[in-house]
């Protein structure tokens, strides 16, 4: 039986435990560049405990941005801010994994961010048209977004291989694929997106057919030593749309073609979704991909306590959690899952006298002094 604080590896990454930090979007990039914000966020996520921190979704073209203030890893000056970011934040914390998702918004770009209201921002207001499979808006009232051609298919899967490319000279020891929400790799799967006639259009094969091309030219420059993962919106929570059978089908070509973890996540393509909330909601996507594909998954979704957690992998529904909103709310939540549970983490040394007494066991090997 799998516990939450078992060591777990992809490929040549060895994990300590079985939690990870869910990308989070912050909106706080400025023409693509992180910021001081994320330095900040960053190494809090990165003393959490977590064996593994995620970087939010990261644009691979300046125009598959959500919004003006996504980060980016589409030019030089991306990259160096990355880079140097990542590098300030990792000297001040203990060693942890850390992981880039790659994304593309697709029709859902040139956005306001979600604290402005989330409305799509108009051309002459700062806005930009944005690239989809189909000229079909993803709201009413919306401007409909451009459909790529096969110059702009290659365009796209070309930035990915160089987002992915420069993903690697900077140290990340991890990607993912960004194949939900409702962004241009899930509006490429989701026939409530894509319209297409052609080859990338019509039935399964051909919607999945674009995702697999940009899954399998990012794992041909990917390091084969480095683990690469999607993250997947299993179910559209509408009539019609991509539903968990489909995500089982695509999830067998992905295993075959190396696929190292698939994040089982929903929603996200249409304003008529109708998604039923409730504690660990989504768990359900990660045990049935895993059991019929035996994929390495991952479980999301309203995952907030470390016994509802445990329970997860307890079960067989996935090798791993990921929590995005109860970190922001907990940056320690490794640390009192630890101590509820039993276990122990590494936390920084210049907080190694936090624990109180009768959690000092979850502190291994911190040697306390004091004169």
């Amino acid at each position: 039986m799998k516990k939450l604080f078992d060591p777990i590896a992809l490929r040549e990454l060895a994990l300590a435990n079985r939690i990870v930090v869910s990308p989070m979007c912050q909106y706080s990039a400025i023409d693509g560049r992180a910021t001081d914000w994320h330095l900040v966020h960053w190494a809090q996520m990165m003393m959490s405990g977590a064996s593994m921190f995620t970087i939010e979704a990261t644009s691979v073209t300046a125009e598959g941005r959500i919004s003006p203030g996504d980060l980016g890893l589409y030019d030089d000056g991306c990259e160096e801010a990355i880079a140097s970011t990542l590098s300030r934040a990792r000297a001040q914390c203990p060693p942890v994994a850390v992981a880039l998702q790659l994304t593309h918004a697709g029709r859902k770009g040139s956005s306001h961010e979600p604290w402005n209201g989330g409305a799509q921002i108009p051309v002459g207001e700062g806005g930009w048209i944005a690239n989809a499979p189909s000229a079909s808006a993803y709201a009413e009232g919306e401007a409909a977004p451009a459909a790529l051609d096969d110059a702009g298919l290659a365009r796209v899967r070309d930035a990915f291989v160089a987002s992915a490319a420069r993903a690697a000279r900077i140290g990340i020891d991890a990607l993912g694929i960004h194949f939900a929400h409702g962004y241009l790799l899930h509006e490429f799967l989701s026939p409530l997106a894509n319209r297409r006639t052609d080859r990338y259009g019509g039935g399964f094969e051909a919607r999945t057919r674009f995702p697999l091309e940009v899954f399998d030219a990012v794992r041909a420059v990917w390091p084969a030593s480095r683990p690469l993962g999607v993250r997947l919106s299993c179910t559209d929570w509408v009539d019609g749309g991509w539903d968990l059978e489909q995500s089982i089908e695509l999830s067998r070509h992905l295993v075959a073609r190396g696929v190292d973890w698939i994040d089982a996540s929903s929603g996200g393509v249409s304003p008529l979704q109708k998604i039923p909330l409730a504690p660990g909601y989504q768990t359900g996507f990660a045990g049935a991909i895993r059991r019929a594909t035996g994929a390495t998954t991952v479980a999301v979704g309203l995952i907030t306590s470390p016994e509802q957690a445990a329970a997860i992998l307890a079960a067989g529904d996935a090798d791993m959690v990921a929590l995005a909103r109860a970190f922001l709310w907990d940056p320690r939540w490794v640390w009192h899952a630890a101590a509820a549970l039993g276990a122990s983490v590494s936390p920084p040394r210049q907080y190694s006298r936090a624990a109180p007494r009768n959690a000092a066991a979850v502190f291994a090997g911190a040697k306390i002094g004091q004169r």
